[in-house]
């Protein structure tokens, strides 16, 4: 036993999570059950070795634990946004300043798609959650249901057998969330092509994860492909690649709004109405722009946009107060640094996202100068991942993948630095375990 708990204690589900973060090394990544599982599930045992060879950082070692707790509160502030959105006042308000085909409906119906793999970003502390940030082309959701499968537990073999069942019943799930999204844009005959579609898929360092997604939507019935946008066509009223119409867009890309020269065919597909694209424009403008985090975090804005008193103290609890910087308070927000963390309105990745503490006097102007938020900071836990001195604590954050609403599975992602970073030795995804 490599901890100093108990063997027993180690693996009873009545230990606080905050204990088993720091002490509990029981639970590990068996590299001979991962390779197992990927083969498996792609029926191809070269993507192990292209992940060890590519992305060697991307797998941790060590599963986190959450108390259930924070799941529900997740849960609970996932659905007050998700509430908030749907206000027509708060639509009408974030649709007019964003760019215009973020106002285009995405289906055909007035329901219409709602977006796959919503990212909730979340720091958790002893009284509750942060959450940091809204993404709407979260990767890495089929890459922890496969680490879910492998992971072993020597001293619970309950949590392994569980971790097994929950991640076969996700990949159902994203089968028809998929599926869900095709009829909810109006789609009446069934859906035959998906594209997922990122520049270069082949060289991305989620590329492994793009091969599982085929390999799943192939043995569910639908073909799947990996494209980039540039090789799409939009002729006769159908996007196609090369000679093959594309029903749905799973859509990876980072160009939200559609806007480079590459995505010229999707944009205009889109726009007629002649593809479904998921997440859409719209999905982003309304979700993920950060400048949206301002909004929730506003009580008189959100009290003038009719938010429920309920529904705000949800909000102003489980978001850090944040605030578009405003070139006429650049002085107190100076001052204030410290305690903030600065962050591109349309960022994504943490690309060019600063601490507070850590900026100089040229970068602040950049800041000034650009479009960004001032979030207070609320500080990430540790994962403890060795019994030696020299095993040194990582940071977390908690990922929740969110479908129309819903928490479907929840990932830790263990880093070193300002932000997740996918560099870290012994960091990247790690299950998630929710105890009582």
């Amino acid at each position: 036993m490599e901890s100093g708990l108990p063997i027993r204690a180690c693996g009873r589900n009545d230990q606080p999570a905050d204990a088993l973060n720091a002490a509990c090394f029981c639970l590990s990544l068996n590299p001979d059950a991962l390779r197992q599982a990927l083969k498996a599930a792609l029926e191809d045992p070269e993507v192990f070795t292209l992940i060890a060879q590519r992305c060697s950082s991307m797998l941790s070692a060590r599963p986190v634990f959450m108390s259930d707790h924070h799941a529900r509160q997740i849960q609970q502030l996932v659905q007050a946004i998700q509430s908030v959105v749907a206000l027509p006042a708060y639509r009408s308000a974030v649709l007019a300043t964003a760019p215009a085909i973020a106002r285009h409906p995405p289906g055909v119906k007035a329901s219409g798609p709602t977006g796959v793999f919503f990212g909730y970003d979340f720091h958790l502390h002893e009284k509750g959650i942060a959450l940091i940030e809204i993404n709407t082309n979260a990767g890495g959701a089929m890459l922890n249901a496969v680490l879910a499968k492998a992971q072993r537990a020597c001293c619970a073999p309950v949590m392994a057998s569980l971790a097994l069942h929950s991640a076969e019943t996700f990949e159902q799930r994203i089968v028809a969330m998929f599926i869900n999204e095709w009829e909810r844009a109006g789609r009446m005959v069934p859906l035959r092509t998906i594209a997922l579609v990122d520049e270069r898929p082949e060289t991305q360092y989620l590329y492994p994860e793009f091969l599982l997604f085929q390999r799943l939507l192939r043995r569910h019935g639908v073909n799947m492909i990996l494209a980039d946008p540039a090789a799409l066509s939009f002729v006769g009223g159908a996007l196609k690649h090369g000679d093959m119409p594309i029903d749905l867009v799973y859509n990876r890309l980072t160009d939200f709004m559609l806007e480079g020269a590459s995505s010229g065919a999707l944009r205009a597909a889109y726009l007629a109405q002649a593809v479904v694209l998921t997440p859409h424009p719209q999905a982003h403008a309304l979700f993920a722009n950060k400048g949206n985090l301002a909004i929730f975090t506003d009580r008189e804005r959100l009290s003038a946009l009719g938010v429920a008193q309920t529904t705000q103290a949800i909000l102003l609890a489980g978001i850090p107060h944040t605030e578009i910087v405003d070139a006429a308070h650049a002085e107190r927000l100076w001052a204030e640094r410290r305690t903030l963390f600065f962050k591109p309105v349309a960022g994504f990745g943490s690309r060019a996202a600063y601490r507070g503490e850590k900026i100089t006097k040229r970068v602040w102007q950049d800041i000034l100068a650009g479009d960004y938020v001032a979030q207070r900071i609320a500080l990430p836990s540790v994962r403890v991942t060795g019994p030696a001195q020299s095993d040194a604590p990582l940071k977390f954050d908690i990922r929740a993948y969110v479908y129309d609403g819903l928490v479907q599975w929840t990932a830790a992602r263990l880093y070193e630095g300002q932000t997740t970073n996918f560099r870290t030795t012994g960091g990247g995804f790690a299950p998630v375990y929710t105890l009582p």
